[in-house]
């Protein structure tokens, strides 16, 4: 009994051959899994490596980077009330549509007033014209008034110098020298007072040819600045009616009719979808080769990679998007910690690919500048 138990207990030499068989087995699939792993990396090494030095390293890409547009404010260039509006929210308006009419009820009354400031204008001048030639006329008046004084004058000294050459003879009596006396006076008087005539009647027409000299009824001062006057009038009338500054979309329309607008206060915006560009944020340390001029290529997420956008590098950005932040970084500081600045680059897309597929201002995108084109 005791044999038969050892015989039982004791492992038979080929259970332990193939154990040794087995795990041999194991061992040399373990180290081919392990070559061929280590081949495919190495392939994958390689491919990437070819891959980078043909394509990638001529490449520069990131998904930072969304949609943008130069955005049109409507703003309103008077104060008046809103009587009519005549779009939505995304509806899509031309150049020179109306969005808003005001109510221009004020603005007629000051046109109106102006038209007759002209008007006024106007007939002043032919009033100074007229003026002019009635004072020129007097002018030649005074001067017949100053003949005749003049001869009056030398009339009545004559008369007196022959009264004074017979006095000492007694032929003339005193009544009589008197009498001569006073007349020369007079006349020497009446003189005078022509001659002052004419330098009034001189000034006023000089006065009035001031006015007009070298002007015409549409040159003269006063009609222009009435004339000025009645543009003005005429440009706040116009004003009253709000049309699209460009083509667009209309977008955050906050007027309502009855709303009275402020003047400068914006009332909506348009959106130039035709006109988008890129904003992508690059970091600092791909920017080494990018230059203006180079092609991009451009994916959105809202039409997938499916829809490629050719572009071009058109600028940088005149700073980081943290140097124009609200609260700019203070690295001035004992804890300072270098971070990998963005610089904004603007990419301008094809027309022809936005009218196929238009954008919307704030779409993320993702793009590839071609930095092989130096």
């Amino acid at each position: 009994m005791a044999d038969a138990d050892s015989a039982t207990t004791t492992p038979s030499p080929t259970a332990d051959s193939e154990a040794e068989a087995h795990k041999r087995a194991q061992l040399r699939k373990r180290k081919t899994l392990l070559i061929r792993f280590a081949i495919l990396v190495l392939v994958v090494a390689l491919l990437y490596g070819l891959w980078y030095g043909l394509v990638g390293r001529n490449h520069v890409s990131t998904d930072n980077a969304y949609v943008n547009a130069e955005v049109a404010q409507v703003t309103p260039l008077i104060s008046a009330q809103a009587i009519e509006v005549r779009v939505s929210d995304t509806q899509a308006v031309k150049r020179g549509d109306i969005l808003v009419r005001l109510d221009d009820s004020n603005m007629r009354i000051a046109y109106a007033q102006a038209e007759a400031e002209l008007a006024r204008a106007r007939r002043m001048f032919t009033q100074s014209r007229a003026t002019s030639t009635a004072l020129s006329a007097q002018v030649t008046a005074r001067k017949a008034d100053i003949a005749t004084a003049q001869s009056d004058f030398d009339r009545a000294r004559i008369d007196l110098d022959r009264r004074l050459a017979l006095q000492p003879s007694g032929a003339v009596s005193g009544d009589e020298l008197t009498s001569a006396r006073n007349a020369f006076a007079g006349a020497r008087a009446k003189l005078a007072q022509a001659r002052a005539n004419q330098g009034s009647a001189t000034g006023e027409l000089a006065a009035n040819q001031a006015l007009i000299e070298g002007a015409t009824v549409e040159t003269d001062p006063m009609v222009l600045a009435a004339k000025a006057k009645l543009a003005a009038a005429k440009l706040d009338l116009d004003r009253a009616v709000i049309r699209a500054p460009i083509d667009g979309i209309v977008t955050r329309r906050q007027v309502q009719v009855g709303q009275r607008v402020m003047q400068g206060t914006p009332i909506m915006m348009v959106v130039p979808v035709s006109q988008v560009y890129v904003d992508a944020n690059f970091k600092e340390r791909q920017l080494r080769n990018v230059k203006p001029g180079q092609i991009a290529e451009i994916t959105s997420d809202l039409y997938g990679g499916d829809v490629v956008y050719h572009g071009k590098v058109v600028g940088f950005s005149g700073g980081t998007g943290s140097a124009f932040a609200l609260i700019p970084a203070q690295n001035a500081t004992g804890n300072w910690i270098k971070v990998v600045q963005r610089l904004p680059v603007r990419i301008a897309l094809d027309p022809k690919e936005l009218a196929a597929h238009p954008l919307r201002v704030g779409l993320s995108m993702d793009v590839d500048i071609d930095i092989s084109n130096d």
